[in-house]
This record gives C-alpha cells, sequence and structure tokens, in this order.
C-alpha cells in the first residue's frame, strides 16, 4: 500500500521533519519578518517584501514581493490598490487558511474547497483628528468560511476551525496586545 505524503498541496513529510526539527531544536521555530514601505503620492504607496531572518540567519528570496496600497476615492486615494486595513483582513484570511490546510493534512483530513470572507467595522473620526472618543482601528472583525471535504465529519472540519483560530499568528496579533515601537529618522 503506498503512503501518502501530500494532502492538500502540503508535503506531509516534510511538515512532520519540521515539527520533529523544532522538537529537537525549539531556536528553529525563531523568524524576523519584515516589510518596506514607502509613499509614493497622495494616500499612494509600495512595499516590498524580500528577505527575512530564520533561527538567526538571513534567508533571501530569489524575488521579493511588491504591494501596492491606496485608498477609495471616498478616502482621497486614486483606488489603484487595497488599503491597509483591507490586507490586515487578508492576512487573517491567509492565515487561517494555510493554518486550516496544514493541519488538515496532518490530521489526514482531504480539503477539496476553503474560502475566507473577513470583514471589519472602523471609524474614521479618530485617525481623522476628530475625536479621540472612537479608537482609530477595526470595532469589530468578522470571519466566514467555507469547506469541502470529501473524508471529514462535519464534528472533525469545525474541530479544525477551532484549532487554527486558536493558533493563528495574525489572529493572535490582532485579538492580543503586542508591544509596537516607532522609531523616526529625520532625513536632511
Amino acid at each position: 500500500m503506498a503512503t501518502i505524503t501530500a494532502r492538500n498541496g502540503i508535503d506531509v513529510d516534510q511538515l512532520v521533519a519540521t515539527i520533529g526539527a523544532i522538537k529537537e531544536q525549539p531556536s528553529v521555530s525563531t523568524f524576523t519578518f519584515k516589510a518596506t514601505t514607502g509613499w509614493e503620492n497622495g494616500t499612494l504607496s509600495h512595499a516590498e517584501i524580500g528577505d527575512f531572518v530564520h533561527n538567526g540567519e538571513r534567508v533571501e528570496r530569489p524575488q521579493p514581493f511588491r504591494l501596492t496600497g491606496d485608498e477609495p476615492p471616498v478616502l482621497l486615494g486614486s483606488n489603484s490598490g487595497p488599503n491597509a486595513v483591507e490586507l490586515l483582513l487578508a492576512a487573517l484570511g491567509f492565515c487561517y487558511a494555510v493554518g486550516y490546510v496544514a493541519n488538515a493534512a496532518a490530521r489526514g483530513i482531504d480539503i477539496s474547497e476553503l474560502r475566507y470572507e473577513v470583514e471589519g467595522d472602523i471609524d474614521v473620526q479618530n485617525f481623522l483628528g476628530m475625536t479621540k472618543e472612537k479608537r482609530p482601528g477595526f470595532s469589530a472583525i468578522r470571519a466566514r468560511s467555507w469547506v469541502r471535504s470529501p473524508n471529514a465529519t462535519p464534528e472533525q472540519l469545525k474541530d479544525l476551525c477551532q484549532y487554527v483560530q486558536d493558533t493563528s499568528p495574525v489572529r493572535d496579533v490582532l485579538a492580543n496586545p503586542v508591544p509596537v515601537k516607532t522609531s523616526l529618522e529625520i532625513l536632511s
């Protein structure tokens, strides 16, 4: 009988090997990611995501990822890309998706369809300097998901959904305070 080593596009043998390596050397689980953003004009900015640090060593990607951020016209933009809070919502959906399919693969669950719709409510009065009464960020975020599996029970899929929420790095950053330090260098 053949052993399935890939499920949902995830190499299960590599996943198991990664977990084993982390158990043997916990520092292998540490990463530092970064993004560099530059303003272009109006509300338009571009970001680049390239190298990162894994276990204290710099890892270079073959090509950096380039993102465009802008605002819709109602917020003075030209709609050249999603705005920052929309990218944040997409990041939560990305994180949930990778967590769901990887953990499903580890549990022997095949996924034939998975989608997320993530939306958030925001009031821009604080951002616009009109009041301190409202928070500048989202007041609520809601995520809806749809999943189809040929070999899992509804209970297994629901349990997996909860597990993914409990272990999602992006959800954790959104749900729990994280220290953010910002510095400024004045250019001459």
